[in-house]
């Protein structure tokens, strides 16, 4: 038994027939974005802590310390397959409260961490209530919007999501100087319980009753199988995990290039994580504003395309000056790379989800799990690859842009570039 996904005029005619008594556009993509934004500042803020914890806990190999990046995108990852099904049955509201809980429950216990190993642990149960707000945030934007139009809400909200790496560590670099790492984990809980009072007090539930669906390992299981039988959502979610992999090996590696091992930066490590992301951030604001004239095929196909031709000028530069070009050459082509990946990322997302939308939370919780495991295992490869040059990320980009491109390829049968509705 198969389970026919409506056609999309229907899912627009219940959108229509249910007038939205939630907040208005700017506040939603703005409750949605916080909603995302909490696994940014889990993993960014920490990062100026590094040195902190590794003197804390004797941490003897400082690649270890990357460790708190990919435990909690390990717990983030695997804890995504189960949010959706819930979602689609219970409804978004509660499931996301439920995994705020969860994640403060991870924050407290890391707070408390007696050992290294307990913080890591600590981190997992992070990951595992992050995840929710990655769920959902997608099916919630999938509820309202589809095509050309989720795509524009979809690049808005990650304009707002990559604002966060801009600030993150600079808050992370003041906790500490309030006296301790732990102080990084109360500004979590923080925004934990603001995001929690936001969300609980001016976000109505989305899911439409004639989208919930019975919570079975059948029901779930029949949803998957239509997820995995659809060349375009599985294929786009490749190339997505791919990209994803690429920011995170960006990010596992960026305390030691920028702080401790290659530039030395010391205080001023957020400034050149900043401008790094504020390149992905005006990327972002581009592709909202762009997307709905040329489409997301067009625009995500150029930028993966552009950005593998510039990860392989990356290596060139490496090589050229033996993996330690001076900084602000490398933090140039890096941030052309990522204002290139942000043309792709979000594009990539809204193309994934865009044909399940009668399982949207089920859909995106599967999809959510499988790029994120990617990215995940993808860039730990790369982090644990640093040698104390710039090599290991420009080879790891060159390379997973290469895939994703080919990846994109096969799934629109070899024909980039084109037009179409979406």
């Amino acid at each position: 038994m198969t389970i026919a996904t409506p056609p999309p005029p229907g899912r627009h005619d219940l959108r229509a027939a249910r007038p939205w008594v939630g907040p208005g556009f700017t506040e939603f993509v703005a409750i949605v974005a916080l909603m995302m934004a909490v696994t940014a500042i889990s993993i960014d803020n920490l990062l100026p802590a590094f040195p902190a914890i590794e003197a804390r806990f004797a941490v003897e190999d400082p690649n270890r310390l990357q460790l708190l990046v990919y435990v909690y995108m390990i717990g983030f990852g695997a804890a995504q397959i189960v949010y959706g099904p819930f979602s689609d049955a219970l409804g978004r509201r509660p499931v996301l409260l439920a995994s705020l809980a969860v994640y403060v429950a991870g924050c407290v216990l890391a707070m408390l961490a007696p050992s290294f190993g307990w913080l890591l642990a600590a981190r997992v149960i992070q990951g595992i209530g992050a995840a929710g707000g990655r769920v959902l945030s997608t099916a919630i934007v999938r509820d309202r919007f589809a095509g050309r139009e989720m795509a524009s809400v979809m690049s808005l909200i990650m304009m707002v999501f990559l604002i966060v790496p801009m600030v993150a560590p600079a808050i992370g670099g003041m906790m500490l100087a309030l006296g301790s790492w732990v102080y990084v984990f109360v500004s979590m809980l923080v925004l934990a319980f603001w995001l929690t009072l936001w969300f609980g007090w001016r976000m109505p539930e989305t899911l439409h009753p004639e989208y919930r669906r019975p919570l079975s390992v059948r029901a779930t299981a029949q949803a998957v199988r239509v997820t995995l039988a659809n060349r375009v959502a599985v294929g786009y979610a490749t190339a997505l995990g791919l990209m994803t992999g690429c920011i995170m090996g960006y990010v596992g590696s960026a305390q030691q290039v920028f702080d401790t091992g290659l530039y030395r930066l010391g205080a001023l490590f957020p400034v050149a994580f900043g401008v790094v992301a504020g390149a992905m951030g005006a990327a972002t604001l581009i592709n909202a504003r762009v997307v709905r004239r040329f489409g997301m095929r067009p625009l995500s196909h150029a930028g993966v395309a552009a950005f593998t031709a510039v990860g392989l000028a990356q290596v060139a530069i490496g090589l050229a000056y033996d993996g330690r070009p001076p900084l602000a050459l490398f933090l140039g082509v890096l941030a052309l790379n990522q204002f290139l990946i942000s043309f792709a990322m979000p594009n990539f997302n809204a193309l994934a989800l865009e044909p399940l939308g009668a399982i949207a939370g089920t859909a995106s919780s599967f999809l959510g799990f499988y790029t994120t495991t990617l990215g995940a295992a993808s860039g730990f490869l790369i982090g644990q690859s640093f040698d104390g040059t710039v090599l290991p990320i420009g080879l790891g980009y060159a390379g997973l842009g290469a895939l994703a491109l080919a990846v994109v390829a096969w799934t629109e049968r070899g024909r980039l570039f084109r037009s179409v509705s979406t």
